[in-house]
């Protein structure tokens, strides 16, 4: 079916000007909505008029009555073209953020249902003025919260925008790339909170481990370059028994003389229990009681430390 069929027949049944049918009053004429079977497939401009005729309506209806859904989704539908030109904008960074683009979209839509929402007709504001600011709004919001690769307070991320602006600003101005000062100067900011927003930038991309630390004149030249990986430390496990070390100590200097002796004996010298009790002039079961006591109480003097 041609677009102008989906849409003229409609259009004449709602036009408040015409005369209404033989047995009904204007008001009756006028409430009633044309039917659409594809909204997607109205012409812009029968949908610019259509969505006038949908948004003064449904502002009359209440709210998850069939006909206010009908409304609502046909609405949403015959201005889904808004939320792809809108979208459009985005493509590069979707592709450069790993972003799929049917994120985007919807994303955009619900920008688009918020504007249908909030739009008032009797402000006499065309409907894609009002729509298209709510949808790019939502959609950059979405990149802000999303895309990047360190989650950070929301302020920071408004605050990267910002210093990245004044910092080109300043750039051209002063030939030379801005110091902290300048930047603080320029956006009336405390030079703590302008270092916080640079340090905060650096969570927005990330490198993978496998990239070269190299410069690209290296790379160009042939020179070989290490990985990002081969630039890390190793864990050092001796870092941990240093601090359990560092806690048995104490734990270790408030116990008798025989205890630390049979400790001594059982794991650094290694003796078997019936050679620490043949020594000590005790049985093999004196000697596993008392381990046992010891270890229990060093057990859990660690546990609370």
């Amino acid at each position: 079916m041609p677009r102008s069929a989906v849409v003229v027949e409609p259009v004449q049944r709602t036009d408040t000007k015409a005369a209404p049918a033989t047995g009904r009053t204007t008001e009756e004429a006028e409430s009633r909505l044309p039917r659409i079977a594809d909204a997607r497939e109205v012409a812009p401009a029968d949908a610019r008029q259509l969505s006038r005729i949908f948004l003064l309506r449904l502002r009359s209806l209440e709210e998850g009555t069939r006909e206010y859904q009908y409304a609502r989704n046909t609405l949403i539908e015959m201005n889904i073209s808004l939320v792809h030109f809108a979208a459009r904008r985005f493509r590069a960074r979707s592709a450069g953020g790993g972003v799929d683009m049917d994120d985007i979209l919807q994303v955009g839509t619900i920008g688009l249902i918020k504007a249908i929402d909030r739009f008032d007709p009797e402000r006499e504001v065309e409907f894609a003025t009002l729509a298209l600011p709510f949808i790019t709004g939502e959609i950059k919001r979405y990149f802000r919260d999303t895309t990047w690769a360190v989650h950070v307070p929301r302020r920071l991320q408004e605050l990267r925008t910002e210093l990245a602006k004044s910092r080109e600003a300043l750039t051209d101005l002063l030939g030379r790339a801005p110091t902290v000062k300048e930047l603080a100067q320029d956006l009336e900011l405390s030079e703590d909170e302008v270092v916080e927003g640079l340090v905060a930038a650096n969570g927005y991309t990330s490198d993978s481990l496998d990239a070269s630390s190299g410069s690209e004149e290296d790379s160009a030249s042939g020179r070989r370059t290490r990985s990002l990986a081969d630039t890390l430390g190793e864990a050092d496990y001796g870092m941990e028994l240093f601090e359990e070390f560092h806690t048995l100590a104490p734990l270790l200097a408030e116990l008798d003389e025989r205890d630390r002796r049979i400790l001594q004996m059982r794991f650094g010298d290694e003796k078997t229990q019936a050679e620490i009790g043949a020594e000590l002039g005790i049985s093999q079961m004196q000697v596993s009681r008392l381990l046992s006591r010891t270890l229990a109480r060093l057990r859990t003097g660690m546990l609370a430390s």
